[in-house]
C-alpha cells in the first residue's frame, strides 16, 4: 500500500521551480519524448494516491489508477458505479482537496503543454 502524502503543506499551484524539479526527476536518463512520457507515467503511478474521487461532467467518479495507452497517452481510469472510462490525465479535473502528490499531474501538464 502506498504511503499517503500530506499535500496541505505544499503550495498550490506548485511554483515554477518546483515544477522544474519534478520534470527533471521524471525525465532523468530519458533520451526522447517517448521515454520522457514513460518517465512521467512511472512517477504518477508510483506517487499518486489512488483511489480518489473527482467530478467529471458534474458526476462524482473514482479515479482508480493511472495507465498508459498504446499510443502513449497517460490516462486516469475512472469508475462510476459499474461504468469505467479512461480520461486523459491532461483533462482530469482535480478535486479539492487534491489527492496526495497531485503536483506530479501539474508537472506533467506543464511539460506536455508548455506556456
Amino acid at each position: 500500500m502506498r504511503a499517503r502524502t500530506n499535500t496541505k503543506r505544499r503550495r498550490w499551484p506548485p511554483g515554477k521551480a518546483r515544477l522544474k524539479a519534478l520534470i527533471e526527476e521524471a525525465i532523468l536518463d530519458a533520451y526522447n519524448e517517448s521515454e520522457q512520457r514513460t518517465g512521467f507515467y512511472t512517477m504518477l503511478d508510483e506517487h499518486l494516491d489512488t483511489p480518489f474521487d473527482t467530478r467529471i461532467l458534474g458526476a462524482v467518479a473514482t479515479v482508480e489508477r493511472i495507465d498508459m495507452t498504446e499510443d502513449e497517452q497517460i490516462v486516469a481510469i475512472c469508475r462510476r458505479g459499474r461504468l469505467r472510462q479512461a480520461i486523459p490525465i491532461l483533462d482530469l479535473p482535480l478535486p479539492d482537496p487534491r489527492p496526495g502528490v497531485a503536483e506530479w499531474i501539474e508537472a506533467y501538464r506543464h511539460w506536455a503543454v508548455p506556456d
